[in-house]
């Protein structure tokens, strides 16, 4: 089996198995339905803490914050109208005001959160580039089954549904929109700074040889082609610089040192294996 690194970014990569046999166009599908599923647990996995904090996202034409003017003038304002029972805020019992205002502050119970973070850090995990580290290679199955374990976890806090409006709704949904989603009829794969034709197979462009290993770029039809894998990584290459620049150091001292005290030493002396086999190497002359 070909073994196909797809590297969009350091942080988003993943290994994919098939064989050479295999068309590049259903490869390129494949690929593309799993970098999309990728893309969305990733962003899922950060709304969905702040859905955990803040509960649901407020409506797209609800302009600012209501609460922010709330919260400063609620001093002021329960103390005029503290015998009028027409000011109320209704907020639920764990509501937590969100800063940045983009939703609504109607956090679920904490104890059920926890199932949520914890869905979420699977289905992260799952993902994250330590896979490739570990060899491990992702299909499709596998993230649409983290996929709906979040949607049941969301459920859970959530009985009632989300807005249509909510990021993690949209996510779980499929209808979120983000440009580096990909279209599976129109996206190109790179290797090596060429394109895969779609209309060959994947034997053509890199053997038959069922070991080979290569790392493959995702691209939207239209764009510049990806740039291409540096020789080395960011870790070797620091290593590397790190090594040079100690011989260097060390050369330089060797330049600046003209001691020659070393010419006094036994291992400088030309003569020496001589003088141990004839057994004269005891011998000192004054």
């Amino acid at each position: 089996m070909v073994l196909v690194h797809v590297k969009q970014s350091e942080d988003r990569q993943f290994l994919y198995e098939c064989p050479s046999s295999q068309s590049v166009d259903t490869l390129i599908r494949d690929v593309v339905l799993i970098n999309n599923l990728q893309l969305r647990l990733l962003i899922l996995a950060r709304e969905g803490e702040q859905l955990c904090l803040h509960g649901p996202a407020r409506a797209p034409n609800d302009d600012g914050d209501p609460d922010s003017d709330d919260d400063a003038n609620y001093d002021s304002q329960k103390a005029e109208c503290s015998s009028s029972a027409s000011y109320r805020r209704q907020h639920g019992p764990f509501y937590l005001r969100d800063p940045s205002g983009k939703r609504t502050g109607e956090a679920c119970d904490p104890e059920v959160a926890k199932t949520l973070r914890k869905t979420l850090a699977e289905a992260e995990a799952c993902v994250s580039k330590e896979q490739v580290m570990h060899k491990m290679t992702l299909n499709a199955n596998i993230l649409k089954e983290a996929l709906q374990n979040v949607r049941g976890a969301v459920m859970m806090c959530y009985p009632m549904g989300l807005p249509d409006f909510d990021p993690v709704h949209q996510l779980l949904n499929g209808t979120f929109n983000d440009g580096d989603l990909l279209d599976p009829d129109s996206a190109q794969m790179w290797w090596a700074g060429k394109e895969l034709l779609r209309e060959k197979k994947l034997c053509d462009h890199v053997g038959k040889n069922e070991k080979t290993k290569f790392i493959a770029k995702l691209q939207s039809r239209g764009r510049a082609p990806p740039p291409r894998e540096p020789p080395v990584d960011s870790e070797t290459q620091k290593a590397m610089a790190a090594w040079y620049y100690k011989q260097q150091q060390e050369q330089k001292k060797l330049d600046e040192d003209d001691d020659d005290s070393y010419t006094n030493s036994q291992w400088s002396n030309p003569k020496a294996l001589k003088c141990h086999f004839q057994g004269t190497s005891c011998i000192r002359y004054r």
